[in-house]
């Protein structure tokens, strides 16, 4: 078994131990495997151990793997900060988007996805800790944006995606994974298709999932240290 492999089969035990402990129903927890500056490679080792989503946050990283993967049945998600010039090639190439922050940009991928692909699954970035430097809408601010995207035929609201800060405590960590269960649970009814709560990483996935998270993404917990940085598009 390959490190990868066993990486991951680590992962997912951890993501079933975290769902037996907080009593929820085993294999609730979608695993997102975080690619972003991997080499194709290393994505091909992941999927043969089966991994299916994969996630990427750079644009000119992720387009040459998207082609060099096609046909596999890969499930890609953009997670990253995007710039409305770029988004007819998240639109084109990507199935999720977890970083919606904006109602232009919302309007462009509504426009620019093709009719064939069906609508791009989104969730809204929420800026859960209220970080300057982080993007996503500020908490008050969700259900404005939800109802916009519900009016747009080209996308699908699937969710909520939240980054806490990472100089929390771990209790000021729970908090802030509460606050989205609880964001999410109010915005449900104005998107009752809404299914997906992203939140957890390598760090803080138990926590996560305890408090409500049906998708983590997990990338240093499979790949490794980061190996090279790009800038965000």
């Amino acid at each position: 078994m390959s490190s990868i492999a066993s990486n991951i089969a680590a992962t997912v035990r951890r993501i079933r131990d975290a769902e037996q402990i907080a009593q929820r129903s085993a294999s609730s927890v979608t695993l997102l495997a975080v690619s972003k500056t991997k080499p194709v490679e290393r994505l091909r080792e992941a999927y043969i151990a089966g991994q299916r989503d994969f996630g990427e946050n750079y644009l000119q990283d992720a387009l040459p793997k998207i082609e060099q993967l096609a046909g596999l049945g890969i499930c890609w998600h953009f997670i990253g900060p995007l710039q409305s010039n770029k988004s007819r090639l998240v639109a084109e190439h990507f199935d999720w988007f977890h970083s919606l922050d904006r109602a232009k940009i919302a309007r462009r991928l509504s426009e620019q996805r093709p009719a064939a692909l069906g609508p791009l699954n989104v969730c809204i970035q929420v800026n859960i800790s209220v970080e300057a430097s982080k993007s996503g809408v500020m908490p008050a601010q969700a259900a404005a944006l939800a109802k916009e995207i519900q009016g747009l035929p080209g996308l699908s609201l699937r969710g909520l995606m939240a980054i806490p800060s990472s100089a929390l405590d771990d209790a000021g960590q729970t908090l802030a994974f509460t606050q989205m269960r609880q964001l999410f649970e109010q915005l449900k009814p104005l998107a009752p298709q809404m299914d997906t709560l992203s939140m957890g990483m390598s760090d803080d996935l138990e926590a996560a999932v305890a408090e409500g998270s049906t998708l983590v993404r997990i990338g240093t917990a499979i790949f490794g240290d980061r190996e090279r940085s790009l800038p965000p598009v």
